[in-house]
């Protein structure tokens, strides 16, 4: 089985041919003998959210644009079978529903590929699947929904459970009837605006009725009527229950996904799909190595990138120069010591033009010109600005 050594082996080979493609080459490789292999449409949604590094949580999560992405990668696929590898630690639930919408008008029969963990609004995507594919080391997620509210610092912000906010008020309107309990309480209930609770009960009902629709429909197709209602709806209560699960970043595993009762077939059944699933996530993972935090791409090589780089712009610090002490009534300047005037030199106009810093290869306008990381000279310097006036 193909491990991340083996594809970053495969990876290094193409670089040292100079190829400058080298990691595209590698992971559309596997993409497109994945689709060979299974005679079936392939998407991979998959972020940089497992590894370490300064990314923005906004471009690794379930967005709306996501959409616009998968709308890239769909087009032009044939057939009404799909393969959906997913990687993700969920995001917008509203956004999750605008994707299952989607792709859903498009195919017949989507199974969802987790080579790792689909967390949180990735779950409910999964729940919208016709069967879940899972290995010994992959992991699904609880779908209750988090809300971002003040933290006990000033200025901090911190992701709470809807249900623990409900739990928390519940607990409060009981010991509050005790009226040396009120002064603890205040400060916690102080954070909470009026219509929190009402959205905390509308979020977990909304996580709930889309997972138990989409399951219902979808992943217990083959299950009529009443029962495959009260079956979906059991499932959909375990999945955003946070009493159960005690945390919203808890992994569910495999075995733990069947006993909810989701359908989830073992990634290790078919080994040659087993190997193939795991080479397109390794050279994921190591393309997420170069700025991409977002791959959506197809087995045809289509793909919509999101990019995130930090760029550091190299200065060179000048110190302020000293003012003059303030002429005192009377008109007269006050003696200065030797000690004095070493440390406060006076400053002549001509001293002002001194204090511009000379323009070289990683400094100013050159570090973020047209080259990089920039050699242009001051005429080149010039014309460029007097193009941009």
């Amino acid at each position: 089985m193909p491990t991340w050594s083996g594809i970053l082996g495969e990876i290094q080979a193409e670089v040292a041919k100079g190829n400058p493609s080298a990691f595209d080459v590698v992971r559309r490789k596997y993409l497109a003998a994945l689709a060979a292999h299974t005679k079936r449409n392939v998407i991979l949604y998959a972020t940089k959210w497992t590894q370490p590094g300064d990314h923005d949580p906004n471009l690794t999560s379930i967005t709306e644009e996501d959409v616009q992405g998968l709308m890239e990668v769909v087009h032009g696929l044939p057939g009404k079978d799909l393969d959906l590898i997913i990687h993700s630690p969920g995001g917008s639930a509203e956004a999750a529903e605008a994707i299952v919408h989607y792709l859903r008008a498009k195919f017949d029969h989507i199974r969802v590929v987790v080579p790792h963990a689909a967390m949180s609004a990735a779950t409910l995507v999964a729940c919208a699947a016709n069967e879940i594919v899972m290995g010994k080391q992959s992991s699904i997620g609880p779908v209750d929904p988090q809300y971002i509210i003040a933290g006990p610092a000033q200025g901090q912000l911190q992701a709470v459970p809807a249900q623990a906010i409900l739990d928390q008020f519940d607990l409060a309107k009981q010991e509050c009837r005790d009226p040396h309990l009120l002064g603890a309480w205040a400060p916690m209930l102080g954070q909470y605006g009026p219509a929190l609770l009402m959205q905390c009960k509308n979020a977990l009902k909304l996580a709930e009725n889309l997972a138990a629709e989409w399951i219902r429909t979808w992943m217990l197709g083959a299950t009529k009527g009443k029962k495959a209602a009260i079956k979906a709806r059991s499932i959909a209560k375990a999945l955003r229950d946070h009493k159960r699960f005690k945390s919203h970043a808890r992994h569910i595993s495999r075995d733990q996904a069947r006993t909810i009762g989701l359908v989830v077939t073992d990634l290790e059944a078919d080994q040659t799909f087993q190997d193939l699933v795991l080479s397109v996530f390794h050279a994921t993972t190591l393309t997420f190595d170069i700025h991409a935090v977002k791959i959506i791409e197809n087995h045809l090589g289509k793909a919509f990138v999101k990019v995130q780089r930090s760029v550091q712009i190299p200065f060179q610090m000048v110190p302020a120069p000293m003012m003059p002490p303030p002429v005192p009534p009377g008109g007269q300047m006050p003696p200065v010591g030797p000690s004095q005037a070493a440390a406060s030199p006076a400053v002549s106009i001509t001293d002002v033009i001194s204090l511009r810093v000379p323009q070289g290869p990683g400094t100013g306008l050159n570090a973020i010109m047209g080259r990089w990381p920039g050699d242009e000279t001051d005429e080149e310097v010039e014309r460029a600005l007097n193009e941009l006036s």
